[in-house]
């Protein structure tokens, strides 16, 4: 029979007759053969399935084998025996190779036509060591998935024990030299195939046998860690990942990020070649372990390989992102890298010239899935161009591509950013470990204290968050320049980029601080703001005079020692030529103007002048029990009528008719101190009634006011009663008489100030520090005062003063004293007032620790306000509302800004409050604000900024013209911007060999846990269980230092 077959299939007969002839050949197989006509036949049959020249030789051999096997078994089985099978896989077959598929073919179908006979566990052993062998010998990829599909089919076939384990390293190790010699997607389609059934066999070995899993690993890790330029481990790698159990992740990147044998230039390749693995189109869960590794080096502070893997694999994914299969992993990978990637704008902008051709295909195509994919992609962009704004040139286009897409909050991008900065990766690999030094979660940067320089960092921190301020400073263009702006610009652009948990302003206090501050001691931060503020204007004035004198170099500050300053300090006057165009930038936001009105209670003369401030400094209201005056009614006063008080406005025509004076239109005047030192000295005339809070001050002069009673019965007084006292009629008697030239002698007289412009920032200083005569010390008050979130500041004007209010000094040469400084108006030229309350929201709180203002702490309060947009929403009545005695909160009567600020704290939950406390920042609450006193009372408010809130803000300059302003904040300057960057890189090196270090120390060091926060019982501003910064009392020096 083997004969006729032989005969047949080499015919030329047609087809359809040499299959009849088959047909009958394989019905015969059921006859008796004797074992030679059986051998004869098995021999044929083997030929031709191995040997066949054409594909129905092959299958000839197929049917016969399998007809006479079946009826034959006990010939088979002696045929297939352990030797013939060897010799297959270690010879091959006549002229068949040993390592064509078509020999695992053959015994693959063998096994199955003796699967019932006892010699196939001979063959079981045999094949357990053959396939070991043959994996080591790397075979293609069309060789390796045949002898996974035996393999699978017969799991006896597979080594066990120690050999299970080597035979999966053996086959990690093949897989990894798997290579794909073609482009074509027929090609590609099989090659996946192909690894697809290799990398089920590891998986199905896996969960066999549990032990075989972490080597397997290990030795995928070994492959693509591998430093070697010979050798490049294959994509295919990638497909094992998904077969890896996800609860791995936590116990695999441990071992990984804290093996001291794996030398970062390995990490760093294993890194590259896993994110590689995002174009294999069928893995799942890539992109989870690649973040997850990200994440791990990040907690162990391996910035370095960080950086390295994202420039140069940033794009590659990017491009991922054309194809749809593996889009979403790529995306999530694209995503993490971009947000963790911080310190630095390099790796987004090496793909931001790519996404408009990216956003417009997609936009194109018009499938939902590309729709929802651009919806994400354009919330990335937002994030990273709100955290590298000032690159207009590079974003614009971007901007006009994904405009049609919603943006996402700024609350939202903050959180984002926050979330996924490196330095905000908990490192729970080793909890003995110090915390990371990185940014808090609230995303601002501390200051770090400097020896008692916590007046200066919360003062810092305020005039920061001063939101308008801020924008202006950093829009400045220094380039070139070496003044106390540049300094104070380079600050805040560090705090607002930084990497850094807190930065060092070394070079900013050097600048800034006073001459007489002794250094390392503590000192009055009111008195520091000021100091700041008037170097900060002096410099731009003396800019101004230098550039008009020489035009053609252009507009840049000059550098101007704290010596100078000091010196130079006066009333800022400016030349006749100088409009309110020309205001400097402290005038802008902080300048306003105070009237001051005298009235002699004799002659009734009046004199009245303008002077500028940059503060507001508030007395508390004196009472009878405790302060030695005499509050008197101004009818008792001599020379005073029992009429109607009239007022003379003319001292050169005493027949002029009298006008009556009205005291609802002379209301809210001014005793307290007011900010001189932008103005020069107060007029000695004028006798300001409490002291300036300098240090050398040897004696407080009292006045004589109206001290306004809480109703009620409260005792704990407002701001709002604060202002309420200081713009209040004041009587100048007793030692603080007036001199009144038309009389030529001192008199009794009131005074009265009105504030006749406001300023965009108002200050206010609360003085809490008062000078004790008996004992010759400055001793604090420690009275509880409520913050209103809305202050309503009453301002008044009048037609023919509002010229007058343009210029810092009017009708008084402020450089020589001796001369009269209140000139008298004439007859009729004072207009009715036109009174306006404007509102301000609360912006910052600065507060002072302790019982002493030589000792103590400071700290800050502070939250973001800008000028635009909410401004006429939150406060709509502002622009309408006409100032009288049943309307003003300052005169005790109903205000509509009650309503406002309830609504204010109803929404507090939404404004984000941060406490400043040096170097660290923490999320608060304006419940906490308002409670700080009653719960510690050494810590009282002490510093007070409020935002203006009106309809025209009129200093916003993130128009198209300079450029654009994502974020709100400014472009910064190159320089700023690269100086920021190097130092972020060098935060990140400094930070990884910081860890590195305390990796080599944890093991022979005790673990040591201290939260980070303080304790309810402690207030924010102290230092220890006692709290308040002033410790027991004076003699705690130990305490004096923060």
């Amino acid at each position: 029979m083997d004969k006729i077959l032989e005969g047949l299939v080499s015919s030329s007969h047609p087809l359809p007759l040499k299959r009849m002839i088959v047909r009958k050949v394989v019905e015969s197989a059921e006859h008796w053969l004797d074992e030679a006509q059986c051998e004869a036949m098995f021999d044929l049959t083997t030929r031709l399935i191995l040997e066949g020249q054409d594909p129905f030789q092959r299958q000839v051999g197929h049917q016969v084998l399998e007809a006479y096997a079946r009826y034959h078994r006990p010939e088979f089985e002696s045929f297939f025996n352990k030797t013939f099978v060897l010799g297959l896989l270690q010879q091959g077959y006549h002229s068949l190779d040993r390592k064509d598929v078509a020999i695992l073919d053959y015994i693959h179908n063998g096994l199955k036509l003796i699967m019932s006979c006892p010699s196939v566990l001979d063959l079981f052993s045999l094949l357990q060591v053959e396939v070991l062998r043959m994996v080591c010998e790397r075979p293609e990829p069309h060789l390796c998935a045949r002898l996974s599909d035996l393999l699978t089919d017969f799991v006896q076939c597979v080594p066990k024990g120690k050999l299970s384990i080597t035979f999966c390293q053996q086959l990690v190790r093949t897989i990894g030299h798997f290579q794909c010699g073609s482009s074509q997607e027929k090609e590609l389609r099989e090659y996946v195939s192909q690894v697809t059934k290799v990398s089920n066999l590891l998986q199905n070995i896996w969960k066999a046998e549990p032990s075989t899993l972490l080597p397997s690993l290990q030795e995928v890790f070994a492959s693509i860690s591998s430093t070697d330029a010979s050798f490049e481990p294959s994509v295919a790698l990638a497909s094992l990942v998904q077969h890896i159990p996800l609860q791995m992740i936590t116990v695999l990147i441990r071992s990984l990020t804290t093996d001291p044998n794996v030398k970062d230039a390995s990490m760093t390749q294993a890194l590259c070649r896993m994110i590689d693995w995002l174009s294999w189109p069928l893995a799942q869960h890539v992109d989870t372990w690649v973040i997850a590794l990200l994440k791990g080096l990040a907690a162990v502070q391996k910035f370095t390989i960080l950086i390295d893997v994202t420039l140069l694999k940033i794009e590659l994914v990017f491009n991922r992102l054309w194809f749809p299969l593996v889009r979403p992993g790529a995306l999530a990978v694209l995503s993490h890298m971009l947000l963790s990637f911080q310190h630095s704008p390099e790796a987004f902008h090496l793909i931001v010239p790519h996404i408009v051709n990216l956003v417009h295909s997609f936009k194109s195509d018009g499938l939902p899935s590309s729709t929802a994919f651009l919806v994400q992609l354009t919330e990335l962009v937002h994030c990273m161009m709100y955290h590298y704004s000032g690159f207009p040139d590079l974003y614009e286009p971007v901007l006009e591509a994904v405009k049609d897409f919603p943006k996402p909050s700024e609350e939202k991008i903050k959180l984002i950013l926050n979330q996924s900065a490196w330095t905000s990766q908990s490192n729970a690999l080793a909890s003995c470990l110090s915390r990371l030094s990185g940014k808090s979660e609230t995303g601002k940067t501390g200051l770090i204290n400097l020896g008692n320089t916590c007046y200066m960092n919360s003062v810092l921190q305020a005039l920061f968050m001063a939101t308008d301020f801020r924008r202006q400073v950093l829009s400045l263009n220094l380039n070139g320049c070496n003044s106390l702006m540049k300094k104070l610009q380079h600050l805040f652009a560090f705090l607002a980029h930084t990497q850094r948990e807190a930065y060092a302003p070394r070079i900013f206090f050097e600048a800034s601080r006073p001459p007489w501050f002794t250094p390392r001691s503590q000192q009055d931060c009111s008195e520091y703001l000021r100091f700041l503020l008037d170097r900060l204007h002096e410099e731009e004035k003396i800019l101004r005079v230098e550039s008009s004198h020489k035009p053609s170099e252009g507009l840049g500050y000059v550098e101007t020692s704290s010596q100078e300053v000091a010196s130079n300090v006066a009333v800022p006057t400016e030349s006749p030529g100088t409009g309110a165009g020309e205001k400097t930038l402290i005038e802008k936001m902080f300048g306003g103007k105070l009237r001051t009105h005298i009235c002699c209670l004799n002659c009734r003369s009046t004199s009245q002048k303008v002077e500028a401030f940059t503060d507001l400094s508030l007395a508390f209201c004196p009472t009878p029990s405790v302060e030695d005056l005499s509050f008197q009614d101004p009818a008792s006063l001599p020379g005073a009528q029992d009429d109607d008080v009239l007022m003379q406005t003319s001292v050169t025509d005493p027949e002029e008719e009298p006008v009556v004076y009205n005291p609802a239109t002379a209301a809210f005047v001014c005793d307290s101190v007011v900010n001189q030192r932008l103005l020069g000295s107060p007029p000695v005339e004028f006798h300001c009634a409490e002291n300036t809070s300098v240090p050398n001050e040897s004696a407080k002069i009292l006045v004589s006011k109206d001290v306004p009673q809480n109703p009620g019965g409260e005792t704990t007084p407002s701001v709002t009663d604060l202002l309420n006292y200081f713009l209040a009629p004041e009587i100048l008697t007793g030692d603080n008489q007036y001199y009144c030239e038309n009389c030529a002698s001192l008199q009794n007289a009131e005074k009265t100030m009105q504030i006749t412009e406001e300023p965009e920032y108002l200050i206010l200083t609360l003085l809490r520090f008062s000078y004790d005569q008996k004992y010759h010390v400055r001793r604090k008050i420690l009275d509880n005062v409520s913050l209103p979130l809305v202050l309503e500041l009453p301002v008044k004007r009048t037609a023919s003063f509002s010229s007058l209010s343009e210029s810092w000094s009017v009708e008084a040469d402020f450089n020589d004293i001796n001369e009269n400084l209140a000139k008298k108006l004439k007859p009729g030229t004072e207009d009715a007032f036109c009174p306006k309350v404007v509102p301000y929201l609360l912006s910052s709180v600065v507060v002072h620790s302790g019982v002493s203002s030589e000792s103590g702490h400071y700290y800050s309060y502070a939250r973001n306000i800008t000028g635009s947009g909410s401004s006429h929403q939150m406060c709509p009545q502002s622009e309408s509302l006409a100032l009288t005695p049943s309307q003003s909160c300052l005169r005790g009567g109903e205000s509509p800004s009650t309503v406002i600020e309830q609504d204010l704290e109803n929404k507090e939950t939404s404004q984000e409050w941060f406490l400043f406390n040096d170097s660290r920042v923490t999320f608060t609450s304006f419940q906490s604000v308002q409670k700080i006193t009653s719960r510690f009372p050494k810590d009282t408010a002490y510093v007070l900024l409020y935002k203006k809130q009106s309809r025209a803000n009129g200093l916003r300059s993130d128009n198209p013209a300079s450029g654009v302003w994502v974020n709100g904040d400014p472009p910064l300057q190159k320089e700023l911007m690269d100086a920021i960057t190097k130092d972020n890189k060098l935060y990140l090196q400094e930070q990884e060999l910081n860890a590195r270090a305390r990796a080599l120390q944890a093991a022979s060091t005790s673990c040591s846990f201290r939260p980070n926060g303080f304790d309810d019982n402690d207030p924010p501003g102290s230092c220890g269980p006692t709290g308040g910064g002033g410790g027991g009392g004076f003699n705690a020096v130990g305490r004096l230092v923060f």
